[in-house]
């Protein structure tokens, strides 16, 4: 379990569902959720269910940790209904696009919700989530 702090104060949560995803043929990426549930105190991290994630599941690597922007929590054992029974990436450069799982066995359509295929930098994380929380996006560097 992690958690973030945006801008606006309220923590939001996070979880690493698995150490193993495959973007691009990288392997060894962290697939994550971040849910929607809020707290003020990062000690009180609410329930958490895969039904509740704000955005869609994402790959990444460690920088959001190594950087400061993800603080890692504790250590929970992940139970068959901590997570989503698919996990869906859409490969939106191709036409029609594609559809993936985090291991890159090839879906035959969207299963929702739907994530962008490839490696997520903190960055983009970032933007995904400050859009879906409705808070301005960091300025460019």
């Amino acid at each position: 379990m992690f958690a973030m702090l945006p801008p606006d104060g309220r923590y939001l949560f996070g979880r690493v569902v698995s150490a193993d995803a495959n973007p691009l043929g990288v392997g060894g990426a962290l697939l994550i959720y971040v849910y929607g549930s809020r707290s003020d105190d990062k000690r009180l991290i609410p329930a958490l269910s895969p039904s509740c994630l704000l955005v869609p599941p994402m790959m990444t690597n460690k920088l959001p940790w190594s950087k400061g922007y993800f603080e890692f929590l504790e250590n929970r054992t992940l139970l068959k209904e901590d997570t989503l029974k698919v996990h869906c990436f859409a490969r939106t450069w191709t036409n029609p696009k594609q559809y993936f799982t985090e291991d890159g066995t090839r879906l035959p359509g969207p299963v929702e919700p739907v994530g962008s295929w490839g490696l997520e930098s903190f960055r983009t994380i970032d933007d995904k989530i400050s859009k879906a929380l409705g808070i301005p996006l960091a300025p460019e560097e």
